[in-house]
């Protein structure tokens, strides 16, 4: 069996150039250049195949973690609140699935990961809800006591 060199109209190819040339719609640099961290929001837009057709969907919250750096196999994890449910979904920076990755605000934080804020989100939500129960109590309570009229 005979081996072929793989070759362009220049000349062979490395393997790198390969991998850019054909195997990937994404750009590469542009991605690796995006600057942003934990703690900023940002609008990544995904695309979803439905019924033959591509459509664009975004998904926009605080970016809890990046990991893995710049490399091929990086990923950032992003989190919202939903109709009141906190949602959060792991994106690849480098997949074709992501069309394009807005940098909507960026903020300063001390931490490189921010787990924490799961936990902040479902402590202001108890107390959300226990400041609501104590105020119908306190409408309840109100209307069930007969107002006094004084006569004189």
């Amino acid at each position: 069996m005979r081996k072929i060199p793989i070759c362009d109209k220049v000349g062979p190819m490395t393997a790198a150039e390969l991998t850019k040339k054909t195997f990937t719609s994404v750009d590469q640099d542009s991605r690796k250049n995006l600057n942003f961290k934990a703690g900023d929001t940002v609008r990544v837009w995904n695309k979803i195949t439905e019924k033959g057709k591509i459509r664009l969907q975004a998904f926009e919250g605080l970016v809890l973690s990046r990991k893995h750096g710049t490399e091929s196999g990086a990923t950032f994890t992003i989190r919202k609140v939903s109709s009141g449910v906190g949602v959060e979904r792991i994106f690849p920076l480098y997949s074709p699935n992501v069309d394009k990755i807005e940098i909507l605000r960026q903020s300063k934080t001390r931490r490189s990961k921010l787990y924490y804020i799961r936990t902040k989100a479902v402590k202001e939500v108890k107390k959300r809800l226990k400041s609501v129960t104590l105020s119908k109590e306190e409408s309840e309570e109100a209307s069930s006591q007969p107002s006094a009229t004084t006569e004189e």
